[in-house]
């Protein structure tokens, strides 16, 4: 039902008449529908990868920067789409980039095995990309070392961030980036790893601290691949691919190691 050929709908008014057709003038595509097809399991694996695609095709501005909420933003609706429509196109959730869903976006692909999407959308969060320049930041104009909650989508203020010192942004970038993309995940009784990184991350380390003890974690990527353990070793000893690692509080330093392939 809620697909719509392309990608999944956006929503639907209290008379069953959708928004986010692939027909619309406003709100064609939005894309916490299209992430959350992949983060909750429910959308059909064909038409969550094309909803994806069609995500990165249109809503990653990889030329000025904004990872949008959804466009075109609303400007003259012909149906009252609620309170978003209170602020001008392109700002905050009518259109501009809203952090929490381009988080979302991120885990999305992470979760789909596309750690090449995954780690490119990002960095393109990392507020620290908006100090590659002077002109870069005089286009941000807020803070460089804290995560924008929206930024701006429609000139002459693209680029532009909204609020900042968001935690509810940066608690979920961390999230995704610690869970999603370098796959640590504490679970009852141990840890396990599942990592989906860009192809040309030759590796990463984790130290992660449990009680007293401390865990040392190595992954390597000697094949060049997104996901895909071939090899688990805990303290010299081998374990599944995938494996849940027991953590102990045992004072002592425990090596593990990965390898992708």
């Amino acid at each position: 039902m809620g697909w719509d050929g392309d990608w999944y709908r956006r929503a639907y008014f209290d008379d069953g008449s959708p928004l986010g057709l692939v027909g619309d003038r406003e709100c064609r595509i939005d894309s916490i529908a299209q992430s959350w097809a992949v983060i909750s399991g429910a959308g059909d694996a064909t038409h969550a990868a094309l909803a994806m695609a069609a995500l990165d095709k249109y809503l990653m501005r990889r030329d000025d920067g904004p990872v949008l909420l959804f466009e075109p933003p609303f400007d003259r609706p012909a149906r009252d789409p609620g309170y978003i429509k209170g602020y001008p196109p392109g700002i905050r959730e009518n259109g501009g980039q809203y952090t929490h869903a381009a988080a979302w976006a991120a885990l999305a692909f992470a979760m789909a095995g596309n750690g090449d999407r995954a780690g490119e959308l990002l960095a393109m969060l990392n507020p620290v990309r908006h100090a590659d320049s002077p002109a870069a930041i005089n286009g941000y104009k807020v803070e460089l070392y804290v995560v924008a909650a929206d930024v701006y989508s429609q000139p002459p203020y693209v680029g532009r961030g909204g609020w900042t010192w968001y935690t509810g942004s940066a608690a979920w970038l961390y999230r995704v980036t610690t869970e999603g993309l370098l796959g640590l995940h504490v679970e009852a009784g141990g840890l396990r790893l599942d990592p989906c990184i860009p192809g040309h991350w030759p590796g990463f380390t984790i130290t992660y601290r449990h009680g007293t003890a401390r865990y040392e974690i190595t992954v390597k990527n000697p094949a060049g691949v997104c996901r895909g353990m071939t090899a688990m070793l805990v303290d010299g000893q081998t374990l599944a691919a995938g494996a849940l690692i027991p953590l102990l509080d045992d004072s002592l330093i425990h090596k593990v190691e990965i390898i992708l392939g």
